[in-house]
């Protein structure tokens, strides 16, 4: 295991500067913080978090609240903020809110009375108390009441999937969204309807059903069977687009039991590009979000503290694989 000496050696700097960049001293210049970084990078190393803490009597954590750690897209981005805390000698304690607006804000008062350097929140719904905290607080992925956030720009990713459906001759679509009570499910909503809408020609007309549920795999199976068995003749959806994968994995679950061939008789897609995406048959098409760029941008401002106050909305892009085809 590489230790602190070899990216010194690595670097061509001594332990001292390897010490200060670990621990953002201002006073390391840029040339030689990115030397050692990539040093770090090459080496594989990792941050001894406990050795540090035995020196400086202190470590540096990083709260993070999500509503469900058993939820595919939170887990990955769980992990993605634990990864870039490390490397840049912070840890993280994980709080689960479960859904429930009491039990978040039970959750962050109690991050905030164990002395984090700030918060990261994902929060339950559009609403979120302002906490009286001397730590930054960050919203990610869904605003939490008025704390900046870090998102992926939710509507015009979804646009991006109209685009795609209609681009392969689908004119019957069915959209599944999400609980509308969120403001990241009406972005994917609104997104989607307005494509949709700029999309329908008077000679070329596009029918676009719409049913909310939650984000979730029976959600998107139970749904995705009012759509697809109970439709009166000529009125069945081709394309079923879902506001999350684990939506459109429930509707390939349905279409499955239903003896429907995906993507012969329905194209289906969703949205995140949760691993297991890729792992089922059909695999998903989808929109991927960036989780690494949104757990590494979300890190940065909670370290930056009042350094930023804007919002920031990161670009995500369609990802086709098996699950959609041509009419």
């Amino acid at each position: 295991m590489p230790t602190i000496k070899d990216v010194a050696r690595k670097a061509g700097v001594s332990v001292g500067t390897v010490s200060r960049v670990l621990s953002r001293n201002d006073t390391v210049k840029e040339p030689l913080k990115l030397r050692v970084r990539a040093a770090m990078k090459e080496l594989n190393y990792k941050p001894n978090l406990a050795a540090r803490a035995l020196r400086t009597n202190s470590i540096e954590v990083i709260g993070l609240v999500v509503p469900d750690i058993t939820n595919p897209f939170f887990a990955q981005l769980a992990k993605n903020i634990e990864m870039e805390a490390a490397r840049r000698g912070h840890s993280v304690m994980l709080a689960n809110s479960h859904d429930d607006v009491e039990a978040e804000r039970t959750q962050i008062s109690v991050l905030l009375d164990r002395s984090v350097c700030g918060v990261i929140v994902v929060a339950t719904s559009d609403g979120g108390e302002g906490h009286k905290a001397e730590v930054p607080i960050v919203s990610l992925d869904r605003r939490f009441g008025a704390y900046p956030l870090v998102a992926t720009d939710h509507r015009d990713g979804s646009q991006k999937i109209a685009d795609h459906l209609v681009g392969l001759g689908h004119r019957q679509i069915a959209y599944i969204a999400g609980p509308q009570s969120m403001e990241v499910a009406r972005q994917r909503r609104d997104g989607f309807v307005a494509r949709i809408e700029a999309l329908s020609k008077k000679d070329d007309p596009i029918r676009l059903t719409i049913r909310e549920g939650q984000f979730d795999y029976d959600s998107g199976e139970e749904i995705g069977r009012t759509l697809l068995k109970d439709a009166p003749p000529g009125t069945r959806p081709t394309a079923i687009a879902a506001a999350s994968d684990q939506q459109a994995i429930g509707v390939l679950r349905c279409a499955r039991d239903l003896k429907l061939e995906i993507p012969k008789d329905l194209s289906v897609t969703g949205f995140d590009d949760i691993t297991l995406a890729s792992l089922v048959v059909p695999r998903l098409t989808t929109l991927r979000q960036s989780i690494e760029r949104l757990a590494v941008t979300a890190v940065e401002r909670v370290i930056a503290g009042e350094a930023v106050s804007a919002d920031e909305a990161i670009g995500g892009e369609v990802v086709v694989r098996e699950s959609t085809a041509e009419v």
